[in-house]
């Protein structure tokens, strides 16, 4: 999170004209990923003193009657400010690591000239992007969540930081390898997207920006521009057992491991095409689904079958700029076949103790609808589990 939320910053800062040695960032959350976050922006230039660490009692304070953690105590101020609110006060940055709903509209309006807010607490964020932006129409906001613009995503991260560490077997992860990170993400945003990155999210363009601070988790590149700055900072940090000496070398051959990737998936995808298969999705609503849907079908891989009410389906779809022209959408209970189901499900488990009435309850939740589709040959296999328990999930499978 902390490497994440760096590199977003270093571009939102650039985006609003403002320097890290010269803003005021205050921090809702005290735990180990607002430490670490607030140590990393140290390390980037931002002077301890300028960074304001709140937790549930308030701010990190010397005297404070509520005790705070040791790590904590390393941002401690000795000031008669004592709230989140009073902190927010002409401050050009907030980073939210709590909890949803702590910052208010006017919380906001009280901050500088062009804010930044990244609320990243899931699934409710400390505010609501169109509430930020309702009180503050300059700000630059990142999320936690994938329905807005600059998620702060963890797989970003860590998968290409222990890549480029393990890869020069580096002794652990110091300071400067996660810098590194951070400015090999931030200068991949600056690059332009490629049409598969395009497609996979929907979208027509993409440029860097106030909504585009950092690469999409999609984007295959991270690969080639973390490892490598990563590994070549632990070897000029003195960390790296086996230095990589030719970094250049090093990076074409994670692109010829990109490349392998996908010549083993190609032939799948082959495979697919022109099968006319039709694969449930219980997951309907999700936007996550709904893209996916959309690149099953430009791929002409399958035929996706969404469920779920389909008023929802399409209101999301349209709000997430998503082509449903090819995509299946089925309701659940009100569905023609419903009580043909429940029947079916009922003969075939009566003797394990189902009722019919038990039945119609289970059909009731799209896991076991979808999973009674695939059983009578309505479609050919199902994909769940994206907003389920994977008990959840297996269980339906496992009794139908």
């Amino acid at each position: 999170t902390a490497i994440i939320a760096a590199a977003a910053l270093i571009n939102a800062l650039e985006v609003a004209g403002k320097k890290i040695g010269e803003v005021k960032c205050v921090f809702s959350g005290a735990g180990a990923a607002a430490i670490a976050t607030g140590l990393l922006f140290e390390s980037l230039g931002m002077p301890k003193e300028n960074i304001w660490v709140c937790d549930s009692k308030g701010l990190i304070q010397v005297g404070r009657p509520d005790p705070y953690t040791k790590e904590s105590a390393h941002f401690e101020k000795e000031t008669e400010i004592s709230t989140l609110a009073e902190a927010l006060v002409d401050a050009d940055v907030f980073i939210g690591l709590s909890v949803g709903g702590v910052v208010s509209k006017d919380m906001v309006k009280n901050m500088g000239k062009k804010p930044i807010l990244f609320a990243m607490a899931n699934p409710d964020p400390e505010i609501l992007p169109e509430d930020a932006r309702e009180a503050c129409p300059d700000a630059i906001i990142a999320t936690g969540r994938s329905d807005y613009p600059n998620q702060i995503n963890n797989v970003l991260g860590f998968p290409f930081v222990f890549r480029g560490a393990l890869d020069c077997r580096a002794r652990g992860v110091s300071e400067a390898m996660k810098v590194a990170a951070v400015r090999g993400l931030a200068g991949l945003a600056k690059e332009e997207v490629p049409e598969p990155v395009l497609r996979a999210y929907g979208l027509e363009s993409l440029a860097f920006g106030p909504d585009y601070l950092i690469p999409k988790p999609f984007d295959s590149r991270v690969l080639t521009w973390v490892a490598p700055a990563v590994a070549e900072a632990a070897a000029e940090s003195g960390v790296a057992r086996q230095p990589i000496a030719d970094i250049k070398a090093y990076r074409q051959s994670l692109e010829t491991f990109i490349e392998r990737s996908r010549e083993f998936l190609r032939p799948l995808m082959n495979r697919s095409r022109g099968s006319k298969k039709r694969i449930v999705f219980p997951d309907g609503t999700n936007p996550k689904i709904l893209r996916a849907a959309q690149v099953l079908v430009d791929e002409g891989i399958c035929t996706p079958v969404l469920l779920g009410p389909e008023w929802k389906i399409l209101s999301r779809a349209e709000k997430a700029n998503v082509n449903l022209t090819g995509v299946e959408v089925m309701e659940v209970t009100s569905n023609d076949r419903f009580e043909e189901l429940a029947q079916t499900l009922w003969e075939d488990r009566c003797r394990k103790g189902f009722t019919l009435q038990k039945a119609r309850q289970y059909l009731r939740s799209h896991t076991w609808f979808g999973m009674m589709l695939v059983k009578e040959g309505i479609a050919d296999g199902l994909v769940g589990g994206l907003m389920t328990p994977y008990a959840d999930t297996v269980r339906p499978a496992l009794t139908i």
